[in-house]
This record gives structure tokens, sequence and C-alpha cells, in this order.
């Protein structure tokens, strides 16, 4: 019997070939396994390289040295500052710190402090989104412990790298120590700003005592200036965003349970003292502006520690020059006016680099507010805004000799008609722009807007660098009369496009940062921005430069000219003299000063920008110029030839027209003087009459009473005639139709004959004359003196007379001329030459 073998092939199933879908699936599965077991082999790799060399939880006392960082002037010469990196800190035990003051800091830090483990992963999840779409890292979402490791064991830099080993350590600290015990840490290094580190040294930084004894009120000030120290310093230009911080922790405490609404209520009408702060300080003001600045882009940190070295644009001599006038300036102020402060910023026109930067009369003065930096404060700049509004309308097409009324006029408004008022509160009647800017006259101005439009000057004002504009809803017609509010430094930086012919720079205050190895962060750049027409910003500097211009407001003599070199400029005064303006400039140099009162007191009357601004002004500009090359400013180029009359001024108004007495009509190159007269006629229309405000260059309106404000101008302007005893009545559109060839008289003159002799005292005359309106007289010349005049009554033609020789006629050749005139002096002449001869 045959023995079977196994053959395997045998009994296989035979089976179908896989898909193609199944391949490619079975293909990425596998690829997806390798690929995930690489990437988890390198991440953990990377991540053991990142949290390679961390500091060890246990050693949290252990600091670098840092260095300070020193701020320059412009010459790298002199210091203005120095940031020391050596810290103020005392350390207190827990139990010694108040519980509202351990609540306040937890209420605006970190809420959930108690129940994360050292990170919160929502706010993790946020920041990144943020950080996503922004494409830097912007935000962190912080907890109070991620907080502590960044400002005591690693640098603040924003990098990925930095935030992971953040969030290791992070992690380590709260498995190694309690909730208590890092809240202490916490307190205890934290910075406060003004090198002090700690609730404790704060504490003592600020009010002058202990931690132990702090308010509910002053914790919550400490416990609001740890995300922003320098910004939110009590001693700078924001005390207000740290006061409402303050009061946005204590609403958080209470929502939170930490207290009751009526501590939160007493807190919040706690008044709060500061220390007040006293320490080496050159341009205190702008210091610490570019320390708040170094601080936004290296961070508190490196600031302090970090041994930079800040070489800013500040001018000292003209920094001095500044603070000087400001203290005088303000003192005289104060005595007559009770303006009790003052502010000045001064920048290179062709960089936009800050000169001098004075932000109060006296920055340690805490009965004015003197630390608040007003050259950074938005305040209303009543009419120096008035010349970028202008200059918009002259974008739009307008010019400088387009005429407005200047007559008390309603405009539309909600919930009630608007009616401004001039500064001198008269009516000066038909202006031009050019006389309405120069002489600040706000009802033209309120015109001008309305014409212009508002959204198309908030466009330009965001162009020129404004900030404080963004809420577009508040704005109506009262924008022109500073009915917004402005920063000093953008005003004057809008003021440079001006002097460099439509150029924007932003404000820059630092030249050169140097880390302490040497090395350059950042350097100035040049980078021009064109925002405006050259043409338009000449003509509006031609404006503001011209003195007689402005003569018939602010006189000849006044504290915005110079005799020795042009300069233009604008004042600004707001409603209840509550802030005074002079702003201007030269090719090289733009100045602006602020003068009133830091609480918003309104000063006394005539405390207008002209009599309290502009004297600080004048007197900064000359000696901070003396020397200097006298620069002039570019003209600006002619008219186009082709505008409609109304926009150069040649239409409407009252007119002085020549006028002949015998037809009525207008008289004409062919009028004799003897029958021209000059009359007065008035034309009073409003400018809505003659153009679109919306294409001021195109064709005239065919329906002008459409226009929403047309019949309020109307009105306005016949109240006015009327008032000034003005008829309205126009001129003749025809022109004399009776001095004309055809009416002048025919005349012969038979004798004597050309070149005739004369040998007696008298001569024959024999005249032939002619005319369709009759011949009236006719005269007779020798050398233009007049012999005698034939008088019709009537006179029958040809005719013959003697005339008799003047006795003192001398021998020689004289000229003859005769002359025939009709009933309107339509004549004809004839001239002839006689040789007297006399024995």
């Amino acid at each position: 019997m045959r023995s079977r073998r196994f053959q395997p092939n045998r009994y296989r199933v035979r089976r179908s070939s896989p898909s193609l879908k199944q391949r490619l699936v079975w293909f990425f599965v596998r690829w997806s396994i390798r690929l995930a077991i690489i990437a988890l082999l390198i991440g953990g790799v990377a991540l053991y390289g990142i949290a390679y060399g961390l500091p060890d939880p246990a050693n949290l006392s252990n600091r670098d040295v840092g260095q300070s960082t020193k701020i320059y002037d412009r010459t790298g010469k002199s210091i203005l500052y120095e940031i020391h990196g050596e810290r103020r800190r005392t350390s207190v035990a827990l139990e010694e710190i108040p519980p509202t003051v351990k609540w306040a800091t937890i209420a605006a830090e970190d809420k959930d402090f108690f129940t994360h483990r050292g990170f919160d992963l929502t706010g993790i999840l946020r920041a990144l989104l943020m950080n996503a779409l922004r494409g830097q890292i912007a935000q962190g979402g912080s907890t109070l412990t991620q907080q502590y490791i960044k400002n005591s064991l690693l640098t603040t830099e924003r990098t990925w790298k930095r935030k992971i080993r953040e969030l290791i350590l992070a992690y380590r600290i709260e498995k190694r120590f309690t909730k208590d015990e890092i809240l202490k840490l916490y307190l205890n290094e934290i910075p406060y700003g003004r090198n002090a580190y700690g609730i404790e040294a704060a504490a003592q930084t600020y009010f002058g005592k202990s931690a132990k004894d702090l308010t509910l009120a002053e914790g919550a000030i400490l416990a609001a200036l740890p995300k922003a120290p320098t910004y939110y310093s009590p001693y700078g230009q924001h005390k207000d965003e740290l006061l409402a911080r303050q009061r946005h922790t204590l609403r958080q405490m209470r929502e939170q349970g930490f207290i009751s609404r009526q501590e939160e209520e007493r807190a919040n009408t706690e008044i709060v003292n500061f220390k007040p702060p006293r320490e080496a300080i050159t341009a205190p003001h702008f210091v610490l502006y570019v320390k708040e600045l170094l601080e936004t882009r290296y961070g508190a940190e490196k600031v302090e520690r970090g041994g930079l070295s800040v070489i800013t644009t500040l001018n000292l001599k003209k920094q001095q020059l500044a603070e000087k006038l400001i203290a005088q300036g303000a003192a005289t102020n104060e005595k007559k006016f009770g303006g009790k402060n003052a502010a000045l910023v001064a920048l290179d026109a062709k960089t936009a680099q800050i000169l001098a930067m004075v932000g109060s009369r006296d920055y340690f003065d805490e009965k004015i507010d003197g630390a608040v930096n007003v050259v950074l404060r938005p305040r209303q700049p009543g009419s120096s805004i008035k010349p970028f509004i202008y200059a918009t309308a002259f974008e739009k097409g307008f010019t400088p000799e387009t005429p407005l009324y200047d007559v008390l006029t309603k405009f539309s408004a909600y919930p009630k008609d608007y009616e401004p008022h001039n500064y001198d509160d008269k009516e000066h009647g038909r202006v031009s722009m050019r006389s309405a800017l120069a002489g600040s006259l706000n009802i033209p101005a309120v015109k001008t807007l309305y014409l212009t439009g508002v959204p198309r000057v908030l466009d330009m004002l965001e162009r020129l660098g404004y900030t404080t504009l963004k809420d577009r809803s508040r704005f109506g017609l009262a924008l022109v009369l500073g009915g917004a509010e402005v920063k000093l430094l953008e005003h004057a930086a809008a003021f440079a496009v001006l002097s460099q012919e439509g150029l924007y720079r932003a404000p820059a205050s630092i030249l050169r940062v140097t880390d302490s190895n040497g090395a350059v962060l950042e350097r100035w750049s040049d980078e021009p921005k064109r925002v405006l027409g050259r043409d338009i910003a000449q003509t509006v500097t031609n404006i503001l430069s011209d003195n007689a211009a402005r003569a018939f407001i602010f006189g000849a003599a006044n504290f915005l000219t110079f005799k020795d070199r042009p300069v233009a400029a604008k004042t600004g005064t707001t409603n209840d003299f509550r802030d005074a303006w002079t702003v201007g400039y030269t090719p090289s140099l733009v100045t602006g000063v602020w003068a009133g009162n830091n609480d918003n007191t309104p000063m006394k009357k005539k405390a207008d920008g002209s009599a309290i601004a502009a004297p600080i002004w004048n007197a900064f500009m000359k000696g901070a110029l003396e020397g200097a090359a006298v620069e002039s400013f570019t003209p600006p180029p002619a008219p186009p030839e082709n505008l409609p009359p109304i926009l150069s001024g040649k239409a409407g108004g009252q007119q002085i027209v020549k006028i002949d007495r015998a037809s009525g009509k207008r008289a004409t190159e062919r009028t004799p003087v003897s029958f021209i007269e000059e009359k007065t006629f008035s034309d009073l229309h409003s400018i809505l009459q003659y153009v679109n405000k919306d294409d001021p260059r195109g064709p005239s309106p065919t329906t002008p009473s459409s226009d929403p404000e047309y019949q309020h101008w109307e009105d306005a302007i016949a109240r006015w005639a009327k008032q000034e005893k003005i008829a309205l009545t126009l001129p003749p559109p025809d022109f004399d139709d009776l001095h004309i060839p055809e009416n002048v008289p025919t005349l012969a003159v038979n004798s004597p004959a050309e070149n005739e002799q004369i040998q007696t005292d008298t001569l024959q005359l024999a005249v032939d004359t002619r005319s369709a309106r009759g011949v009236r007289r006719i005269e007779i010349r020798v050398d233009d003196a007049l012999l005698q005049t034939i008088v019709d009554s009537p006179v029958p033609w040809p005719k013959i007379e003697t005339i008799a020789l003047p006795p003192n006629l001398e021998t020689g050749f004289h000229t003859l001329t005769v002359r025939a005139y009709d009933d309107i002096d339509n004549v004809a002449e004839i001239k002839r030459t006689v040789n007297v001869l006399r024995q």
C-alpha cells in the first residue's frame, strides 16, 4: 500500500487577491504606526533636551546677579537714568500678609490657583489660538506658578522652548510644594516695579508701610501692578488705568466670594495716598516713556537686569530749555489764568525723533499730578485740529479761495440742532477758507467739515497717526472744534507731516539699544510714508505761515510769527478754557505746547491758546533755533485755471459792477467814463447753491435745495443780510448796447486844412457832422486846451465858426482837435496840425 505524504497546497483555501483600496489602507496603517513610533522617540529626545539643565526647584532662592540698564541722551555721553538690577526685597511669612492681599492677587492673576496643577490647560489652548492668529507668542495663559518661574527661574523671552520649560518646571514645583508655599514664593519674588521685588518691598515703596498693614484698597492696587509694572505705575501717565484695574480686581474678589459687596464699596471709595517718588533721574517723563517701550519689547526682567545700553533721541540742551520754560510759563499762567500745568514736546521735523519731552510743570509735584505725562495723555485739541479738516477739504477739491459765510448757522443734529459760535462771538460775513483757517473761525470750520464729510476726515486723521479716534460713532460736526481727544505727541507728529510736505514718520525716542555684550538689538531707521499730497501740505503750510491772513483776529503782532524766519503755527482752545494749545513748525523743528489743569478744571476766561500756550511755544522755538540756518517753506503750486468760478472766489457775494447810465446795463470798453457808475449788487447764496459737496469740481447741482443743510445755510445768510441792511439784488446780465460803433457820429472838418498857416488871432472852422441820435455838442481844443464848445440848439450843419486863438499861443505848429458828441457821449474825433504865424 502506498504511503501518503502531507501536501499543504492540496488543502489550501484559494482566496482572491486584496483590492487596491485594502492595500492602500494597510500601507497607511503600517506607516502611521512607524511614524508615530519615530515621532515619540524624537519627541522624547527633544523633551529631554528642553528639560535638560532646568533649575532644581530645591534651590529656588539662587539667582544670577543682573546688570543695570543705562539710558543716555542722543550723544551717548549723558546718562539720563540708570535702571538698577539690584533688587529691593524683604521676605515675609505668608501669615504676615493680610488675607485680602492674598485673595486680591489670586483674583487678579489666577482665580483657579487652588485647583490647577501648575498650569491652566484652557488658558493655554486659548493662548495657542490667539498666538496662531497673531503669528507670534503674544499670550501665555500663565498661572501664578508660571509667572513665578518666568520672573525667578527663567528668562522672559517669548519662545516655544521657554514656554515648554516653564510648564515642566511648573509641574515639578507643584509636585514638590504646597499651594501656600507657592503663593509665598510668588508674593516674595514677583516684581512690582521701581526695583521692588515682593509684596513687602512693594508696600514700602508705594505706601511707606509694611505689607501686614496694607488695606484692602492698597492690596488690590499692588495685585494690579505685576501685569505691567511700568505701564500701571501710579507715578506715570496711566494712573487712571491702574485704578480701573484695582476696581476690576475688587469686583473679581467679590464675585469669587473673597469679600462682600460692602467691603468692595468701601475699598472703592477709599482715597489711597502714594508715597512721593524721589530718585536721580533726568527728563523723567521721557525716560519713563522710553522705559515702558523697552519693557514692551524686551520684558521687565531684561530691562531691569539685562545690562542694556540705550541711546535715546533726546537733545539734553533743548530738554533743559523746555523744562525751564514750562516751569516759568505754568507759574505765570497759574497767577493770571488759574492754569497750573503745562507740557511740551519737540520733534526733529525731518525724522520725527523726540528732542524734548516735558510732561508737566514738575514731575515730583503731587498737587498737580506732576508724574502724569500730558504729552501722552488724550486731551481735547480745540481749534488746533482745524488744519487737518481743511487739508481734507483741499484734498477733496475745495481751494483756499473757496468762499463761506461766517454767519450764525444751525446744523441738523440729534437730539437738537447744533449752532456753533466764533470765539469772538462775531459774524464776519463772506470769508475765504484761507481767512477762516488763518483766523480760526468756528462757523466756517464746521461748514468745511460738513462739506468734506466726517468719515473722510477721520480717515485722514488715522493716516496722520492719531490712535485715539477709533470709536467713530462718537464724532460729529463738533470734531472740527476739538470735540475729540488726541495726544500731544501724535498731534505734533501730524504737524510734522505738514512740515515735510506730506510724509509721515512715527515719533521715535530710541536711536540704538545694545545688550551687555555690545550686540545691537535695535537701531533707528528712517521709514517715511506718504499720507498727504505734497501740494495739499504746502497749501496748508502757506496759510498757517501767513501772518497777514490771521491779523484780522490775532493782530499783526502775535506770538505765532518771527521776524527772522518763516514759521507756521496754529492755536487751539476748548470750551470753558480747559485746554489751551499751540503747535507750530519750521522745515526742521515742530513743537507742541499744552497748558491747563490735569484734573480738567476750567481756567479763567481769555485763557486761550494764543495767550497761555503760544508764549511758551514762541520762547522755546526761538531758543531751540538760535544759530540754526533760516529755512523757507516751499510755496504751493498755482491753482488750475479751469476751476469753477465759485471755488476761486469769483462768483456770488457782494460785487461792485460798472454800469452804463444810459442803458442800465454792464459797461463795456466803449462806454464813456462820463456814463459809467459803480453799483454794489448782492448775490448772497451759500456754496451749496453752486457746488455738489460730493463732487465740488464737477457740474453744479440741478436742485441745490435737496441738500439737507441748504435751507439752514440760506436762511442764515438772509437773516445776516437783513441785519446788515444789504439788499439782495443781482447785477444785470446784459452789456451796454447804446455805445456801439453804429451810434458814433460822422464828422468832417473842411477847414482848416492839414498844416494850414494861421496868420491872424482867429481861425475859421468849417465842420459837417451827423448822428443817429443827433449831435448835441462840438468841442474844439488846441493842444488839449479847450477853446470853445458849440452846443446844439439845434445846430445847422454844415457850420462855419470863427474861433479866437489864445493870446499866449506861441508861434509854431499846434494840434487842433475837434470832437462831436451825441446825447450819450458817443464821440467822433478829428485832429489837424496848424502852423500859427504871429508878428
